[in-house]
């Protein structure tokens, strides 16, 4: 178990923090794996974090490990008890109809900061809260979270996408500080892109590793864990550092024999995995091209198996 986040000092004294108190009573609504996470990293910076609202046994069980002092109340009775700054972590499709609720409950009043931890969203879907004085925040980790406290440790570093009206970025840049991470400010338009990247980044990587897996386990390979962990940790580090320069096998050499032999490998072992593939193909084939690693003439075989053309021809 990784050891909690010790009390950090207060900001320094300056205009950009002038209005901001050091110590803020906090509820969050949502003891889900981002939640309970933040809260327990919120109170470990010193601010009092007074209730909290989780409603399944896996959500208790979260907030009696996270934040064993905090009591669990209804979602009602943590945005009246949240005087500072209430921390919604809900799911993206519940986010409305949660602001929308406090709302019309009476729960929320003017002046109380309402921060929100969805990638999605931005400051319109707290239209609710705003319209009776709240003062709106969009707050999402770009990090991937467990529910546990090992996620703690992972907090240091870690950018937050934030959206925020410009007499409250002084506040969410301090608690941005307090939670050990970097802001990225992140325009309400552009919350739905923000987002798509995260998830087409990690989510989807998830996915492309597993399939990765299960093929390895398909040729007889006891343990693909080991197999793919050096090999991916490298290719992600490349890619990270080098861009598109780091691309290697056989779509950027342009070899459509290889990936013709892929394609029908696929089809008879994993059918379900071949369309992943050809789009993970055509776009790798895209990107070589255009970085230069892939001359179009060269390309000319290859992208004619990934259309399916060599293939029609063959039949």
């Amino acid at each position: 178990m990784s050891a909690p986040l010790r009390p950090r000092p207060g900001p320094a004294e300056g205009p950009a923090h002038a209005s901001v108190p050091r110590a803020l009573t906090v509820g969050v609504i949502g003891a889900g794996r981002v939640g309970a996470v933040l809260g327990a990293a919120l109170a470990a910076a010193g601010h009092r974090v007074v209730a909290a609202a989780g409603m399944s046994g896996a959500s208790r069980a979260r907030l009696a490990l996270l934040l064993p002092a905090v009591p669990c109340r209804s979602a009602t009775s943590v945005a009246q008890a949240a005087t500072d700054l209430l921390l919604l972590a809900v799911p993206d499709d519940a986010l409305a109809g949660v602001v929308a609720g406090l709302a019309r409950a009476g729960a929320l009043r003017p002046g109380q900061v309402v921060a929100h931890t969805s990638g999605a969203h931005g400051l319109a879907v707290l239209a609710p809260a705003t319209g009776i004085g709240v003062r709106p925040l969009a707050l999402h980790p770009a990090m991937t979270f467990t529910g546990t406290p090992d996620d703690l440790a992972r907090l240091a570093g870690i950018s937050y996408g934030v959206t925020a009206p410009a007499e409250l970025r002084p506040l969410a840049a301090r608690l941005v500080a307090d939670l050990g991470g970097v802001p990225e400010w992140i325009g309400e338009a552009d919350r739905p892109l923000y987002h798509a990247a995260l998830a087409h980044g990690a989510n989807h990587l998830v996915t492309l590793v597993n399939e990765a897996a299960d093929r390895l386990r398909d040729a007889g390979v006891g343990q693909p864990d080991k197999v793919l962990a050096p090999l991916l940790r490298a290719a992600l580090e490349n890619a990270l550092r080098l861009g598109d320069d780091a691309l290697t096998g056989p779509v950027s050499r342009g070899d459509a024999g290889t990936v013709r032999r892929h394609l029908a490998r696929l089809a008879a072992t994993a059918p379900e995995s071949v369309g992943p593939y050809l789009a993970l193909a055509r776009r790798t084939a895209d990107r070589a091209i255009a970085a230069g690693r892939l001359r179009p003439e060269d390309a000319e075989p290859l992208l004619g198996v990934l259309s399916g053309t060599d293939r029609e021809v063959a039949a």
